[in-house]
């Protein structure tokens, strides 16, 4: 016998699987990769999670087919921010059925709990994602089992539903409870996790698409550095630290120019090729504006080291909020 799990790499994920594999049914852990999770990287901490619990860990990448079939016109709607919880928890049974369909598993689980979240894990919302996932009956969801209606894996006999949870609400004691009965070591604190649920985050995609067309070679620049959006238009990223630059440095997006200072230390930044001279030179003032210069003294930038602009820093950041989006 064996199951798909989406996991997430979190806590109630991975205790879902435990209890289905402590019945001696294997699992595969699937994580399916929308583009939005956490910007730190997180396979080492997912493998140590599935390898503590005799899981097998997959990545799936459904980029595309999320910002195709979800992202922008959700059927359910948002959340609080940008999050479409029940189409893209929809979307990811659906994928997660093709993967038990190929590898020949008998049913799905994951690690959801009833009442923990309000706009996506309510028992209406918990159903409405069966129904557009086609997954009626299939999926099993381990910590909240038996307050919900069997499933095919109960019926039949592969799981003892006995041996299953039925938690509820937002309150994490017995899954604490569980994690030292396990044994379990360096598992994430709850919350978290998908940037589509940050506020700040949903205000630089709020902007984006306002200005422009959002694709899936704009998902790695929305996860790092300062954003601004300048008088006349144009998209200006500016890095914010050393780890920052470094990831901005390594995009490949030919949407963007490349911009740094000359002969002087600064942040990496990226600007719209589309940018009109006046937002060149506003994305200058601003950038030096974030560098150790002195007011009134031209400095030297180059875009894409093809290009250079001289610029003098505002005299203050203050003169930078009216473009700051995050």
């Amino acid at each position: 016998m064996k199951a798909i799990a989406l996991f997430s790499g979190g806590l109630d994920s991975t205790l879902a699987m435990k209890l289905i594999i402590d019945q001696g049914i294997e699992v595969l852990a699937v994580n399916i990769n929308t583009g939005f999770g956490s910007t730190k990287d997180r396979l080492e901490h997912m493998q140590s999670m599935c390898d503590q619990v005799g899981a097998e860990l997959k990545i799936i990448d459904i980029e595309s087919e999320f910002l195709q079939d979800v992202l922008f016109d959700p059927k359910y709607g948002y959340g609080k921010n940008f999050n479409p919880c029940i189409d893209c928890h929809a979307k990811m049974f659906a994928v997660a059925k093709r993967v038990m369909e190929s590898e020949g598993a008998s049913f799905l689980i994951s690690g959801e709990v009833m009442g923990q979240r309000p706009m996506s894990q309510n028992k209406e919302a918990l159903q409405t994602v069966l129904n557009e996932s086609n997954c009626n009956g299939l999926l099993l969801r381990p910590l909240s089992a038996k307050m919900l209606a069997p499933t095919i894996a109960e019926i039949e006999g592969w799981v003892d539903r006995e041996k299953l949870e039925g938690i509820t609400g937002r309150n994490r004691d017995r899954q604490l409870e569980l994690v030292k009965e396990i044994g379990l070591d360096n598992f994430e604190s709850p919350g978290g996790g998908c940037l589509l649920t940050d506020e700040n985050f949903a205000k630089k995609m709020f902007d984006f698409i306002k200005y422009d067309t959002f694709e899936v070679r704009d998902i790695k620049l929305m996860k790092f550095g300062r954003h601004l959006r300048l008088r006349e238009g144009a998209k200006l990223v500016i890095g914010r630290n050393q780890d920052e630059n470094v990831h901005l440095q390594n995009i490949e997006n030919d949407k963007y120019y490349h911009i740094k200072t000359l002969g002087l230390p600064g942040p990496h930044s990226m600007l719209s090729k589309s940018a009109t001279q006046a937002d060149k030179e506003l994305a200058a003032k601003i950038i030096l504006t974030y560098c150790k210069t002195k007011e009134g003294t031209d400095y030297t930038l180059s875009y894409d080291k093809k290009e250079e602009i001289q610029a003098t820093p505002f005299a203050s950041r203050d003169e930078i909020k009216p473009y700051t989006v995050m």
